[in-house]
């Protein structure tokens, strides 16, 4: 079965970074193509980019140049590094593989 963790989301100033990990448990995790979304309240989940398992990116557009989602199929993990967040970037962050979400962590933007 398998299971994601999310790790590292937080309070930052507009301009700040944060980097975000999602550990995954159960086989597999070199295949496949991994995703990170996210919720802002009272919207719908909205696609961030994707990493597939030869490490070929895709980004959703206004996150691009700001962004960038890799993954370390050694330690199970996919990383996404945010820079220059913005206080619409404020939301909770989930990471998708296999069928699984993650439960989610908070990234908030503020001054």
């Amino acid at each position: 079965q398998v299971q994601l963790v999310e790790s590292g989301g937080g309070l930052v100033q507009p301009g700040g970074s944060l980097r975000l990990s999602c550990t995954a448990s159960g086989s597999g995790f070199s295949i496949g193509t991994m995703g990170w979304y996210r919720q802002a309240p009272g919207k719908q989940r909205d696609w961030v980019a994707s990493v597939t398992s030869g490490g070929r990116t895709t980004y959703q557009d206004s996150m691009k140049g700001r962004f960038t989602i890799s993954r370390d199929n050694v330690k199970n993990t996919m990383y996404l590094q945010m820079n220059n967040l913005k206080p619409e970037d404020t939301a909770v962050y989930y990471c998708f593989w296999n069928g699984a979400w993650g439960q989610g962590t908070q990234v908030t933007v503020s001054s």
